[in-house]
C-alpha cells in the first residue's frame, strides 16, 4: 500500500503504520485522515495481517490538527463542516472497530485528535516526558469527535477537567488515569511493543475479533440481548476451527497452529 502522508511497513504478519508528516510533527490534514482510514479498513480484511502497530515518525506521535487544514476550513458553511465531521469519526471509529489487535506506539506528544487516534486503539505504551493536552476549549471548540473514544479509557470526573481546562499532562499522569497503558523509557519502547506482539501470537486471531465484538455488545446491548449474544457466542466458538484447535491444544500440551 502506497501512501503519501503515512508509510506502511509488514514483517511477519504484523503491520507498522508510521504517520508521516514529522516536519508538522504528524498533524493531521484532509488527506492523512482519508489515507489513514482506507489504510485501517483494507488491513481489517486483510488475512494476513496479525497485529497492527499505530505510531510516527519524529518526535511527535500526532499535534492534532494541521495549521493549514484548519485555515482551510475556517469559512465552511455548518453542512460543510458536518460533512468534514463526519470523515474524521469515521476515521476514529475505523480504528476502534478494527477486527486486529492494534497496538499504539506513542513516540512523542500528542494533542486534541492525536491522542483520540491513540485512544481508539488496544494497548497504548508511551515514552517517558511525553505531553498531552485535549486543547480545543483554547480554540474555542471541543474534542467532540474523539470523545467517545477517550470515554472508553479515563473517568468522566478526569474527562470533564482535561476538557473544559485544556491543562497539559504528562506520560506517568495519563498512565495514572488510565489514557496510557504503559510508560517506559526512549531505549525500552520497541521492546515494550514486541513483547505484547509475542503475546498477541499466542492468542487466537479469531477470538481477538470475537473479543473486540463482545465488548461492543457489552456496551450496547440492553442485559436480555446480551446474555443470549453470550451463549451463542461461547457456543459458537467452542465449535469453530480455532476454537477446536486451540482446546485441543491446550489438552495435549501442544503450541496452537496460530502461535507456532
Amino acid at each position: 500500500m502506497k501512501y503519501n502522508t503515512i508509510d506502511v511497513t509488514k514483517q511477519n504478519k504484523v503491520v507498522t503504520i508510521f504517520l508521516n508528516r514529522p516536519d508538522v510533527h504528524n498533524a493531521m490534514n484532509e488527506q492523512l485522515i482519508k489515507e489513514l482510514t482506507d489504510c485501517f479498513k483494507k488491513l481489517d480484511k486483510d488475512k494476513d495481517t496479525r497485529i497492527i502497530v499505530l505510531t510516527g515518525k519524529g518526535k511527535s506521535f500526532c499535534a492534532g490538527a494541521d495549521l493549514n487544514w484548519m485555515k482551510s476550513i475556517i469559512n465552511y458553511s455548518r453542512a460543510e463542516n458536518i460533512k468534514d465531521s463526519n470523515i474524521l469519526l469515521d476515521l476514529y471509529e475505523t480504528i476502534y472497530s478494527c477486527s486486529k489487535p492494534i497496538i499504539a506506539r506513542v513516540n512523542g506528544h500528542a494533542f486534541g485528535g492525536g491522542i483520540g487516534l491513540f485512544a481508539a486503539c488496544d494497548i497504548t505504551i508511551t515514552i517517558t516526558d511525553c505531553k498531552f493536552a485535549f486543547s480545543e476549549v483554547k480554540l474555542g471548540i471541543i474534542p467532540a469527535v474523539i470523545s467517545k473514544y477517550i470515554s472508553k479509557r479515563i473517568k468522566l470526573s478526569d474527562m470533564r477537567r482535561l476538557f473544559i481546562t485544556g491543562e497539559r499532562f504528562d506520560s506517568n499522569y495519563a498512565k495514572e488515569i488510565g489514557l496510557i497503558d504503559f510508560v517506559v523509557s526512549e531505549k525500552e519502547l520497541d521492546d515494550s511493543v514486541k513483547k505484547y506482539i509475542d503475546i498477541l501470537y499466542y492468542s487466537s486471531p479469531n477470538a481477538i475479533s470475537e473479543v473486540k465484538k463482545l465488548i461492543n455488545a457489552c456496551e450496547t446491548m440492553n442485559t436480555e440481548k446480551y446474555k443470549k449474544f453470550t451463549v451463542e457466542k461461547i457456543a459458537e466458538l467452542r465449535v469453530s476451527e480455532e476454537g477446536q484447535e486451540g482446546i485441543n491444544a491446550f489438552l495435549n500440551k501442544r503450541k496452537s497452529k496460530w502461535s507456532e
